[in-house]
């Protein structure tokens, strides 16, 4: 048995309360008081992250029109293929009619001939962003009245997470820094960065995640924010980042890490420096009432600072400083210039001011925050020191 099976052996299975129900009905309460109140006589939720969110319905998006139409009150109606009825009979949670449509009909003309019949107040449709453009377009066509975009609205309720989901996104994450912690443990020369993510992805399946996505760089190709496309051999004084995540409950975990393989060299050392400055810049950063994008501002500041940047520019952060996290691995809150929504209790995202020197080397800390009623928190000790960065 090599050192990957003993380690594999050595994760056990964890678990997090799943949303209840009532959960899911105060939510789809809450977007029918959105609706109310800007008019708006329903919702359409495709086949997205927001149908799970509002109605736990958890369907694969595909060529055929799949999702629900969400009425300023009342019930929901989920609007299904006809084949498909049986199977989401035994999926729903939140009850509502079910409207079917059989593969030779028009779906989108089934809906506006429905929105036009409710009783529900209001006029016209509010759109869930993640809709296909095929569907969209078709969609509006068939409609009576305006139909807007329900992505404000959607991203309102979804962006401040409640105490159930950050306890999901606190357990995944606890299994992705342990998992994080012993690929940096097991490191060592020869090691190919596809034997490093596929012992990621088995790792994750033994603590009951559900894959998400893993990326192992070593040396120059550090620099760049998604990798290379080729696997590379891990050889001594390697800067090494490993950027990992996985689902529970629906949820995703993030969390990135770098530190070199071997003794720093001055110059390694000093870029990781900057960069731990630039991350807890951010974090500093972060109070409540703040607009995200000054989080941001502060990270580039601190690294403009070290002699980067500025703003975009390489060597630097040429992307923004974070995300929200939560059923998607990218939501809202964005933490970037320009967005001036203010931080409030509750809100979910990363802080990854990641510093690039192309043809050099580059590093990323990723972590990711909650907003609670005194402050930012951290969902995992973040990295503190080069030469132990757990």
């Amino acid at each position: 048995m090599d050192d990957f099976d003993k380690a594999l052996d050595g994760f056990e299975k964890v678990s997090a309360p799943p949303i209840g129900d009532d959960e899911l009905a105060t939510r789809l309460a809450g977007l029918q008081a959105r609706l109310r109140a800007e008019g708006v006589k329903a919702a359409w939720l495709d086949a997205s992250s927001s149908l799970r969110y509002y109605t736990g319905l958890s369907i694969g998006l595909s060529e055929r029109v799949h999702g629900a139409l969400i009425p300023a009150t009342g019930a929901p109606i989920y609007v299904s293929p006809q084949f498909e009825v049986p199977k989401l009979e035994t999926m729903l949670r939140i009850g509502g009619e079910i409207l079917p449509w059989e593969e030779h009909e028009d779906p989108c003309a089934m809906i506006g001939t429905r929105l036009a019949e409710l009783a529900a107040p209001g006029a016209g449709l509010a759109l869930d962003p993640a809709t296909p453009f095929r569907f969209a377009g078709r969609l509006s066509a068939a409609m009576a009245g305006a139909v807007v975009p329900a992505e404000a609205m959607i991203a309102a309720q979804r962006q401040v997470k409640s105490a159930a989901e950050i306890a999901i996104i606190q357990t995944a994450m606890d299994a992705s820094w342990r998992l994080q912690k012993t690929v940096h443990d097991l490191l060592r020369p020869g090691l190919t960065t596809t034997e490093l993510c596929d012992f990621v992805d088995e790792a994750h399946r033994r603590m009951g995640l559900a894959p998400l996505f893993v990326a192992v760089q070593f040396g120059e190709a550090t620099a760049y924010p998604h990798g290379v496309p080729y696997p590379q051999v891990l050889k001594a004084g390697d800067m090494v980042l490993v950027d990992l995540g996985g689902i529970l409950n629906g949820y995703r975990s993030d969390i990135t890490r770098t530190y070199v393989f071997g003794t720093p060299t001055e110059r390694q050392r000093a870029i990781w420096e900057a960069e731990r400055r630039a991350h807890a810049a951010a974090f500093a950063a972060a109070k409540l009432g703040t607009p995200c994008e000054a989080v941001d501002a502060a990270a580039r500041a601190a690294l403009a600072a070290d002699g980067y940047g500025p703003d975009y520019a390489v060597p630097g952060l040429p992307h923004r400083t974070g995300h929200g996290l939560g059923l998607d691995i990218h939501e809202d809150p964005f933490i970037v210039r320009g967005n001036t929504t203010p931080l409030v209790p509750g809100m979910v995202f990363s802080i990854e001011p990641m510093l690039c020197v192309y043809g050099e080397c580059g590093v990323r800390l990723e972590d990711i925050v909650h907003m609670g009623e005194d402050g930012p928190h951290w969902f995992c000790p973040p990295a503190t020191t080069l030469d132990a960065p757990f």
